[in-house]
């Protein structure tokens, strides 16, 4: 059985990324998931602010900049998609089926 790992980092762990002592923690993490064969894929995020919410109201979409998601909502997984640019992500993002009360986040994936 496989399970996603769904790290939530603050806005200082994010600025921290660039500093070695941080960043070898997570490539020490990694390597050791990988050396232990139980390595089955995931991606770095970039920070919060590049990404966006498409919330359903009603037939109509609705898109908020940098997701603030309410406190009631709970991560339930997540897609990797390949596709050209942020806008074509958002579009395949309003087709996810998603109640009024859930959101979609679409964000880059971190570029090493």
């Amino acid at each position: 059985m496989q399970y996603a790992l769904i790290v939530r980092e603050s806005s200082r762990d994010f600025a921290r990324r660039a500093d070695p002592t941080y960043r070898d923690g997570w490539i020490a993490y990694t390597q050791a998931l990988i050396q232990a064969g139980i390595m089955a894929g995931g991606a770095g995020l970039t920070a919060p602010e590049t990404g966006a919410v498409v919330r359903r109201k009603g037939e109509d979409h609705d898109v908020q900049d940098g997701p603030y998601p309410e406190g009631k909502e709970q991560l339930g997984g997540f897609y990797v998609i390949d596709v050209p640019d942020f806008d074509t992500a958002l579009e395949w993002a309003t087709r996810v089926p998603v109640s009024a009360e859930g959101s979609v986040e679409v964000r880059p994936r971190l570029q090493m």
